[in-house]
Formats: C-alpha cells, sequence, structure tokens
C-alpha cells in the first residue's frame, strides 16, 4: 500500500501588493501553522520519501517549516504543480517511480482539493464530522490529507485511494 499525503501550502501575506501571486510569502500564521503540522506529522509518523512542492514561494516556505525530517526526502519542486489542475496533479504521480512509497505533495487551491475528492470517488457515504465530509466543505491553508493507495502510482487513478484522515492545524491545537 502506498501512502499520499496532500498538504494546501500554509497561509500566505498580502501586505506587499506589487508582489505577484507566485511570490507572495507565508505571513506569521501561516509559519505557525505549518510548523505545527510538521510536528503533527512527524508524531504521527508521516515522513515521505519523496515530496512534490509548488515552486510558489508560500509553497516552498510550507515545505522549509516542516523541517525536520526524520529521514530526509527526495524534494521536487516543479512549476507545473503552481495552481495545478487535477489532471495535472494526477500526471505527476504517475510520474513517480515504482521505489515512491510515501509522498507528500504540496499545491494550491481550488486544484488540491479537487484532486483530493476526485482520488476519494464520487460513492460511499458521506456522515457529518467524517473526514470526506470535511474535505468535501473545505480544505483550508496548512490541511493535510493521507491517502492509501492500493497498486501502482503510474495506475492511480479516479477513486483510487482511500482517504484515511483529514487534519487542520486547528485540529492539532486542539489535540484531535
Amino acid at each position: 500500500m502506498l501512502q499520499l499525503l496532500l498538504l494546501r501550502h500554509a497561509k500566505s501575506s498580502w501586505d506587499d501588493a506589487e508582489l505577484s501571486d507566485h511570490a507572495r510569502p507565508l505571513n506569521a500564521r501561516g509559519e505557525r501553522a505549518a510548523a505545527t503540522m510538521g510536528r503533527a506529522m512527524r508524531e504521527a509518523g508521516l515522513n515521505p520519501d519523496v515530496v512534490l512542492v509548488s515552486t510558489a514561494r508560500r509553497a516552498q516556505q510550507t515545505l522549509e517549516a516542516l523541517e525536520p525530517w526524520d529521514e530526509t526526502p527526495r524534494i521536487d519542486s516543479d512549476d507545473a504543480l503552481y495552481l495545478a489542475s487535477p489532471m495535472q496533479l494526477l500526471a505527476a504521480l504517475r510520474k513517480l517511480p515504482k521505489t515512491a512509497r510515501s509522498v507528500l505533495l504540496i499545491g494550491h487551491n481550488p486544484g488540491l482539493q479537487e484532486f483530493a475528492l476526485m482520488l476519494h470517488g464520487e460513492g460511499g457515504d458521506r456522515p457529518a464530522g467524517s473526514p470526506i465530509a470535511r474535505l468535501s466543505a473545505a480544505y483550508p491553508t496548512a490541511a493535510l490529507a493521507e491517502f492509501a493507495v492500493p497498486g501502482a502510482w503510474g495506475e492511480l487513478e479516479a477513486g483510487g485511494a482511500q482517504l484515511l484522515r483529514f487534519l487542520l492545524p486547528r485540529d492539532v491545537a486542539r489535540g484531535r
């Protein structure tokens, strides 16, 4: 079973109107939230061996805030992940080597949420408060979805993964 972690970048700053969207940094709240998610990942034993990350500054800074790693993953920064569509995200994952067992993808909405919902698929119950119900409602900044992926990355398709958890920074702060 493969593991896929989808992390939306943390909260970014809009203080400098002159900056392009791609160049926006994290704000203080985003830095704290990303560090919180890094701690939560370590406590849960979520240590990817590959990280795919958008080249946007806020995504790169989110990745930096997740450190330190128990074992340093291979990191691939990819321009194609900036504001990527679900199909672009799927294409990036399908290119992964067979040796990749756990992958963290750090990206942007709306594509990341749409991709997560696509992976889960249309069927199945969505009881109130369940991870899929929460993910369907919103994919806030610094939120993390963990999926179990049977088979190989090259065979990943819509409905081809099981959502195991959906974690928000405020969940970690409350001890959920």
